[in-house]
């Protein structure tokens, strides 16, 4: 029989060409704190969860997928997908479509400013 993890997604990391840049712009956007971790060989930013059991991740220095290509992150707004949009697009991301409603919450697509795609999602308990 397969096994099934209980948290499958173990950590998500998102690549940046200007890593003070982009702690600013998802600090803006996410209202999340984020730690910058210099202990390994290049220097990250920490996602951090509420707990140890949660999906995390880190923005690091590297090199972005063209033209949002890559995966899709989708990241928890601390309000509504249309406020968390409006603080992406003056923070220099950009707005790729509307919100989509689905039986989970709500989200919407977005490029980061180094053109990462990533969704903002609320969860059906925040609407």
């Amino acid at each position: 029989m397969p096994h099934t993890p209980q948290h499958p997604v173990v950590w998500a990391e998102i690549p940046v060409t200007d890593l003070p840049r982009a702690m600013d712009f998802y600090q803006a956007v996410f209202d999340f704190a984020l730690k910058l971790d210099e202990t390994g060989p290049n220097p990250i930013a920490l996602i951090a969860a509420a707990d140890d059991s949660g999906t995390a991740g880190h923005l690091y220095p590297g090199t972005p997928a063209a033209d949002g290509q890559g995966p899709t992150i989708h990241l928890w707004v601390p309000d509504t997908v249309e406020a968390a949009m409006k603080r992406l697009v003056a923070a220099g991301g950009t707005e790729l479509g509307p919100v989509v409603t689905i039986p989970p919450g709500r989200f919407a697509y977005a490029q980061d400013p180094d053109g990462n795609s990533i969704g903002l999602f609320q969860p059906a308990a925040a609407t």
